[in-house]
């Protein structure tokens, strides 16, 4: 079992960058895919982004692409979102999850990953 702890939201003008961390326990993250899905105030769960067990190869959903990165350091156990020129729209709980096979996009869109933490807030304020 994978326990996902989320952190770094928080209220951030936009304009403004946030970049928020994922740390993982109970296994180690080093083989399994990781993602970040959002969930704003009355809308369906969505798929931001997703990273391969090596980082070597990222998916990301086209609302945010080119300005968030996904990236993950498997000796610390740990994923992360660096988002950038962020929107009123990004406005979200961002949910960690972890997956043991790495799929498309549209597959994650679809159907989720494996593990989810509990989600931390992103407010951009216009």
């Amino acid at each position: 079992q994978v326990q996902l702890v989320e952190s770094g939201g928080g209220l951030v003008q936009a304009g403004g960058s946030l970049r928020l961390s994922c740390a993982a326990s109970g296994r180690t993250i080093s083989s399994y895919a990781m993602g970040w899905f959002r969930q704003a105030p009355g809308k369906e769960r969505e798929f931001v982004a997703a990273i391969n067990w090596s980082g070597g190869s990222t998916v990301y959903a086209d609302s945010v692409k080119g300005r968030f990165t996904i990236s993950r350091d498997n000796a610390k156990n740990a994923v992360y979102l660096q988002m950038t020129s962020l929107k009123s729209d990004d406005t979200a709980v961002y949910y960690c999850a972890a997956d043991q096979t790495y799929y498309s996009s549209t597959f994650y869109s679809r159907y989720g990953m494996d593990y989810w933490g509990k989600g931390a807030l992103v407010t951009v304020s216009s």
